[in-house]
This record gives structure tokens, sequence and C-alpha cells, in this order.
């Protein structure tokens, strides 16, 4: 089964320096059909306008993913780290028992484009963490490009869950299947181009929540970037 949520029907705010697009319910947006996929809780698009952001504030017991599409985030946050996060990287921070944390364009003049991640931790009280990683010497084309996972990896960061998140690759025409084992879910977020899906069409800002498939054929109907995330049930 393919539940697609379209990029048009998502949340949307406009708040002059940050224009966001929300998939599952967030802030004052609240949709009780979209709250949470299984253990992922919070896929926010973001546009954030030269030098504004996110000043200090507080976030508990989640895992935190953070993936620049275009553009350059500046982090800091009350574990010491201040960090610059590009494309080509993915950031994860475990808030844990407690985090105080800011994030801002990192440039006065361009526009940064990211998607925000929440994941469900499998525990509440961890203790913080920060992991930042660069991944586009693993990446091929028409291929996946492991992000994120509980073991981590060379180019992935570690999870305090059992979720796999993976970036998808595909040109014009390329091909990918993935096979899915027994007991797991499916979401998909199309960062950019269009792409098939078992013979359902997404196009970048559409996700789609999968369960109860074997398998997953994948084709690309222009060159296209994708999430996937690989979820315990």
């Amino acid at each position: 089964m393919i539940k697609i949520r379209r990029s048009a029907d998502r949340g949307h705010r406009d708040h002059g320096w940050l224009d966001t697009r929300h998939t599952f319910s967030f802030a004052d947006y609240h949709d009780p059909a979209h709250v949470h996929f299984g253990r992922l809780r919070v896929i926010n698009e973001d546009w954030i306008g030269p030098g504004a952001g996110f000043g200090s504030h507080p976030h508990a017991d989640m895992e935190i993913l953070s993936y620049v599409v275009s553009g350059a985030m500046e982090h800091k946050d009350s574990e010491g780290n201040g960090t610059v996060i590009r494309p080509g990287e993915i950031q994860r921070m475990s808030a844990g028992t407690g985090i105080v944390y800011s994030e801002y364009n990192h440039s006065k003049t361009a526009p940064l484009h990211l998607l925000q991640i929440w994941i469900l931790p499998e525990a509440r009280g961890l203790k913080p963490g920060y992991d930042q990683k660069r991944f586009d010497q693993y990446r091929q084309p028409n291929s996946f490009c492991l992000l994120a996972a509980r073991a981590g990896g060379e180019s992935a960061v570690g999870l305090n869950q059992d979720v796999d998140l993976y970036e998808g690759s595909l040109d014009k025409g390329g091909e990918l299947s993935q096979a899915v084992a027994e007991g797991r879910e499916i979401w998909l977020q199309i960062v950019a181009g269009n792409i098939d899906i078992n013979g359902e069409v997404l196009q970048a800002g559409d996700g789609c929540g999968i369960r109860h498939e074997t398998e997953l054929k994948f084709t690309g109907l222009t060159d296209s970037t994708f999430l996937m995330f690989d979820m315990g049930r």
C-alpha cells in the first residue's frame, strides 16, 4: 500500500524570513491525519532568508537530522558544537535529556534550502549527542547512499532508533529496486525531480508512506534525488 502526501497538501507557513512546508503536524499546524508516520515525526522543508534563522531554543528526547539542499546552515549548541552544514553533508543531533541550539543561514546574501527531520528515539532521557559527516564522495548515479542508521557507518551518522535513512539518486531513465523486509515500513520524500515508484508518479516535495509492499521499483522520469526512510514497526 502506497499512501501519497502531495507537496501542495502539506502545511504551509510564510513568516517572511522563513517559508516552510510541514509534511506532518508541527507548531500551530495540526492535521490529525498526518501527525507522524511510524517513528518519523517531522519533515519540514524550509527556505530561510539570508542571515536569518532560529535563535537559541531547547529540545529534548528527539533525534534531529538536517539535510541541506542548497546554501549553508550555521549551527551552535549548548554542548559546545559550532559548525556549518553544506550540501553533501548530514547532521544528527540527539537532543536526549535536553539541548539548547541555534540554526542560521550562514550566508548574508543567498537563501538556504534544507529539510529538518525529527525521529522519535528508542528511549527517553538519553545523553545528548552530535554527529556530522560528508557523504557526497559515496554518491553514485542510480544508487542508494546510506546517510543515517542505528550503527552509523563510513558516511552514515548514528541514530538512537531502528531507522535507516538513504539518499537515492536517479538519472532520467535510471532504475533502482529495493526489497522491503517483513515488518518494515518506508517513507519516501522527493527532494528534486520526478520519479515513478511502483507505478505512482511523485515530484519534488511529494512524500509517501509505504506498508505491506515487498519490493519497490524506482524509475527516474527526470534527474532526481529522494530520501528513503526504512523503519522497523
